[in-house]
């Protein structure tokens, strides 16, 4: 019974044949390296779910953004350990795309016909940072505001188009209620949209070209 569904279902949208491309593709013999970037998709998605449950308590404004934290941790059931998972998780994603890259790097997976999904990888690496970096700011208490302003700062000393930069990521010259409205867009929307997308398009190139296998040493 169940068969003859997928069957049908199969005749109308070809869902089978997407199967065997994605899942039952042949592979090379690797190692568990190359498990890095399924480990970096697992805890994206472990971002997104506890950034959702964070966002329905948090408050981007000035007067309420520490104590709406605050009030996560102390007030809400399972709260602390919601945040903390979404904390850890953003460092240990952070750390898991570079190695990742770094992998992809000594491996030479980067080399033809990989070198659209190697740029995909360099834009997803910079993404990621971007979200720890506006994430930072979010609970907007002495350490982020600091760090924020060493942060955005640092970003103000590129030639030319440093105080661009500088006044487009605060808002103004310093930092304000424009400042972290700007940042929790960035953290909860722009970013989040960027990553999603071009997860997408790593993955069908990953899938159109293959794994590469594990180098081996000339004799």
């Amino acid at each position: 019974m169940a068969s003859k569904w997928i069957s049908r279902l199969d005749e109308r949208t070809g869902i089978v044949g997407v199967y065997k491309t994605v899942f039952d593709r042949k592979i090379p013999k690797v190692n568990w390296w190359f498990t890095l970037g399924s480990a970096s998709l697992f805890l994206f998605s472990v971002q997104v779910v506890t950034g959702i449950l964070l966002s329905v308590y948090y408050v981007p404004s000035p007067d309420h953004a520490y104590d709406s934290v605050q009030y996560i941790m102390t007030g809400v059931q399972f709260g602390w350990l919601i945040r903390g998972i979404h904390h850890w998780a953003a460092s240990l994603m952070v750390l898991v795309v570079f190695l990742h890259m770094l992998r992809v790097f000594f491996y030479g997976a980067y080399k033809y016909p990989r070198e659209i999904t190697w740029v995909t990888g360099v834009v997803l690496l910079l993404a990621t940072l971007g979200m720890g970096f506006t994430g930072y700011l979010l609970p907007w208490n002495q350490k982020a505001y600091w760090a924020t302003t060493v942060g955005t700062s640092i970003a103000g000393t590129v030639p030319g188009i440093g105080d661009f930069i500088l006044r487009a990521l605060r808002g103004g010259t310093d930092l304000s209620a424009v400042t972290l409205t700007r940042f929790f867009a960035a953290h909860v929307w722009m970013l989040p949209l960027v990553i999603l997308t071009v997860i997408g398009i790593h993955l069908y190139l990953v899938i159109r070209n293959g794994i590469s296998a594990v180098p081996k040493d000339h004799e």
